[in-house]
C-alpha cells in the first residue's frame, strides 16, 4: 500500500509538481503615446481679393478645380484703368519734351553767362527750370507705373497653387478694394497641418520625466484616426508646440504635418491623433497570454517567487504594445511571470519553473509496465 501511495504522489492522480514557463521582467523602451483630438488645417490658404474697384466682366476658372499661381481668375472692367494708363503715358511724353527743351535752354545760357552776355541769375533760373523738368519726368514715370499696375490688377490672378472653392461673386458684380468678403478661397491640401490640443499638465509631466531621466526625447511621430474609425495611412511629424497655454481650455496646441497626396484630409475635418513625443526607458512589458482578468476587470498575473512557489498579483496594465501589455504598477524588473501552464495553479503552490523560451520534451506520464513485468 505504501508503494501504491508513493506512485500516486509521483505521477498518478495529483500529477506531481507542475512545470510552468516564465519570463523574467526587465526594463524596456516603450514610446509614450497619447491620443488627442485634432483638426485639419490647410498647408496654405489664400483669400482672392480685388486690388482695384470695378465690375466683374468674366470668371476665368472652374469652381473646385486646381489652379496654379499666376493663373487668371477674374477679369474686371479695365476701360477706366486703360484710359488712365494712356493719360499717364501722354503726360510722361510731354514731361520728357519739356525737359529736353529746358536742358537745351540751360546749355545755351551757360557760355553766355560766362561771357557776362546775360546775367548770372538768368542762367541760374534756366538751370533750375531744367532740373524741375527732369523731376517732372520722374514724377510722370511713377504715375505711369502706378497706372500700369492698376491696369494689371484688373486681371485677378491666383496667388498660390491649390484647389479653389466656389466663387462668391458673379459676373456683373461690383467689387472694391475694401470689401469684407473675398472673391474665392484657394487652399493647398497636398500637404496639410493637424492642430492637436494637449493638456498643459501632460506636457509638464513629460518634461519632468525627461529631466529625471525616466524618458528620452524622440522624434514626435503622429498617426491619425478618421471620424469613421479608420486609420489614415501616411504618418506625420509634430513640428512644434505653441509657447502659450489657452486660458479657456488649459491646453497647448501642437502642430503636425501630414502628406495628403489623395486629398483625403480636408480642412476643418476632426481627427484623433496618436502622438509619441518621448520614449519611456523604464517600462515593463508582460506578454498578453500571462494576463487574465477577474470579475471586476482587474488585471492579474502569476508570479514565481525565489522559493519556486507561485502567487497571484494584481497589476495595472494601461495599454498594449504589440503582443505585450505595458505595466505601470505591480511588477518590478527581475521578477518572474508565468506565461505557460497557468491552468489549475493555486496560490502558494510549488512549481518547477523553466524559461518560457527553453526547449521542452513532453512525454505522457509513466503508469507502469502493462505487461506486468516487475510485479
Amino acid at each position: 500500500m505504501a508503494c501504491s501511495a508513493d506512485a500516486d504522489k509521483k505521477g498518478g492522480r495529483d500529477g506531481g509538481t507542475p512545470t510552468i514557463g516564465y519570463v523574467e521582467l526587465a526594463y524596456s523602451d516603450v514610446p509614450l503615446v497619447d491620443e488627442l483630438a485634432g483638426r485639419v488645417v490647410a498647408f496654405q490658404s489664400s483669400e482672392v481679393r480685388p486690388q482695384v474697384a470695378g465690375i466683374v466682366r468674366r470668371r476665368l476658372f472652374t469652381e473646385g478645380s486646381y489652379v496654379r499661381a499666376g493663373q487668371p481668375l477674374y477679369q474686371i472692367d479695365a476701360r477706366l484703368y486703360r484710359a488712365a494708363f494712356n493719360e499717364a503715358s501722354a503726360n510722361l511724353a510731354s514731361a520728357k519734351a519739356n525737359a529736353q527743351a529746358a536742358k537745351v535752354r540751360a546749355d545755351r545760357f551757360r557760355p553766355l553767362a560766362e561771357m557776362e552776355a546775360i546775367s548770372q541769375q538768368e542762367y541760374t533760373d534756366a538751370l533750375a527750370a531744367a532740373r524741375a523738368a527732369n523731376a517732372s519726368v520722374a514724377q510722370s514715370s511713377a504715375q505711369l507705373e502706378t497706372a500700369r499696375i492698376s491696369l494689371g490688377f484688373t486681371t485677378i490672378t491666383a496667388p498660390i497653387n491649390g484647389r479653389i472653392g466656389r466663387s462668391l461673386v458673379t459676373e456683373g458684380a461690383l467689387v472694391t478694394m475694401s470689401q469684407a468678403d473675398p472673391l474665392a478661397v484657394i487652399q493647398r491640401i497636398d500637404t496639410v497641418y493637424v492642430d492637436i490640443q494637449q493638456a498643459g499638465s501632460k506636457l509638464v509631466a513629460l518634461r519632468r520625466s525627461l529631466s529625471a531621466g525616466e524618458a528620452r526625447a524622440a522624434t514626435a511621430e503622429a498617426r491619425l484616426t478618421l471620424e469613421d474609425g479608420s486609420t489614415y495611412g501616411p504618418s506625420g511629424i509634430v513640428e512644434f508646440a505653441e509657447a502659450v497655454t489657452n486660458e479657456a481650455t488649459g491646453t497647448v496646441t501642437l502642430r503636425a504635418r501630414f502628406p495628403n497626396p489623395d486629398g483625403l484630409l480636408l480642412p476643418g475635418m476632426f481627427v484623433r491623433a496618436q502622438i509619441s513625443q518621448a520614449v519611456n526607458t523604464q517600462a515593463i512589458l508582460v506578454p498578453q497570454v500571462a494576463v487574465s482578468r477577474d470579475e471586476r476587470g482587474n488585471a492579474l498575473v502569476w508570479v514565481v517567487g525565489s522559493d519556486n512557489k507561485v502567487a497571484r498579483r494584481s497589476i495595472t496594465a494601461t495599454r498594449t504594445l504589440g503582443a505585450d501589455w505595458v505595466v505601470t504598477e505591480g511588477l518590478k524588473p527581475g521578477e518572474r511571470v508565468v506565461t505557460q501552464g497557468v491552468a489549475n495553479l493555486r496560490p502558494g503552490q510549488a512549481v518547477k519553473a523553466v524559461p518560457a523560451s527553453a526547449k521542452q520534451n513532453i512525454a505522457p506520464p509513466n503508469y507502469g509496465d502493462k505487461s506486468g513485468a516487475g510485479k
